[in-house]
């Protein structure tokens, strides 16, 4: 037998079994923002960008999931689950063969809450991976092959904290109605409060900090950042201003911006609203076609990194496995 046929069946016979000795590891993508606009074609020369880097990554490095931040529908969400929408911005735009069984998990954003959310909801009955079940969910996950645990829980910010109109005031005044507002911070304190992950998220469409455009929220630094801290959260994801950002607290809470989707807004106007010593990094450069997060959770550590929709790698930090109890 030639050497190089035998390399190649030696090689074959391998690779399956270097990928069951590969370190266990739990992946997904967090995007926000991505969601098109409203006039053909649909979606933005930035939307396709992301869509087509997000395929690169999950065919070379795979992900489990693809966690989406919200503002999922430009200007004004969709009317009903069978608006044309979903077909233009979301099913057309990632529609490449490797992301068709990658699950989706969707939260609302401002622009979501301008049309008909429930019909985002019902959406996920029509479409097989899109999952929205309710506006406010908890995901769990473990890390293939341990018993490392994640909990991920998906809140509705608009709920709690009001809308927001983009080119007036930039802050949610208040919430349309307060007692929806109290009984999802009332789930959020008591799930948090019971959790036992080794590794426990929370993601909303507003930051609770931000050094851009609409800034820190007012709302949820007041309501929200105390149960990250007193919690132990290990991060809170989100969007709404259009560009990536890294932040971290003095309790280690990371703060993972990913609103870069479909608009690049370079905007730093609320640095001196951010404690400082928080911001790491951040990326709004206006010619850049935007990016993503890509987090990778493993039995030791949480890695989060910043891909711009070129491919490259703009920033990467890691955050450590929660402390048993």
């Amino acid at each position: 037998m030639d050497t190089w046929p035998a390399l190649l069946v030696l090689q074959a016979l391998l690779l399956p079994l270097m990928a069951d000795t590969a370190a266990p590891v739990l992946r997904f993508v967090a995007v926000g923002d991505w969601g098109g606009v409203p006039n053909a074609p649909f979606h933005t020369a930035r939307e396709m960008a992301n869509a087509k880097e997000i395929t690169r990554t999950v065919q070379i490095l795979g992900a489990d999931f693809i966690l989406s931040l919200g503002d999922n529908f430009y200007f004004t969400g969709v009317q009903d689950a069978n608006d044309k929408r979903f077909q233009e911005t979301f099913e057309d735009v990632f529609s490449d063969r490797s992301l068709r069984n990658v699950p989706w998990y969707v939260l609302a954003g401002n622009h979501d809450h301008l049309g008909n959310v429930s019909a985002q909801i019902a959406y996920s009955k029509i479409s097989k991976r899109w999952n929205f079940p309710s506006p406010f969910y908890r995901l769990r996950f473990k890390i293939p092959r341990t018993n490392v645990s994640v909990a991920i829980f998906m809140l509705d910010t608009v709920t709690i904290c009001g809308n927001s109109d983009d080119f007036l005031s930039q802050q949610p005044e208040r919430p349309r109605d307060l007692d929806l507002a109290r009984t999802q911070l009332s789930w959020l304190k008591k799930q948090l409060a019971a959790a036992k992950e080794d590794y426990v998220l929370v993601a909303g469409h507003y930051p609770v900090w931000s050094i851009a455009e609409h800034g820190p929220t007012r709302c949820l630094v007041k309501q929200l950042r105390p149960l990250l801290s007193t919690y132990r959260v290990t991060a809170y994801l989100c969007g709404h201003d259009h560009n990536l950002q890294y932040l971290q607290d003095e309790n280690g809470v990371g703060y993972v911006l990913s609103g870069a989707g479909n608009f690049m807004d370079p905007s730093t106007r609320h640095q001196r609203k951010v404690p400082n010593g928080y911001l790491r990094f951040h990326y709004g450069a206006e010619d850049s076609l935007g990016g993503f997060a890509y987090v990778e959770m493993s039995p030791k550590e949480m890695s989060v990194t910043y891909i711009e929709a070129s491919g490259k790698s703009l920033f990467k930090t890691s955050l450590p496995r929660r402390p048993r109890p």
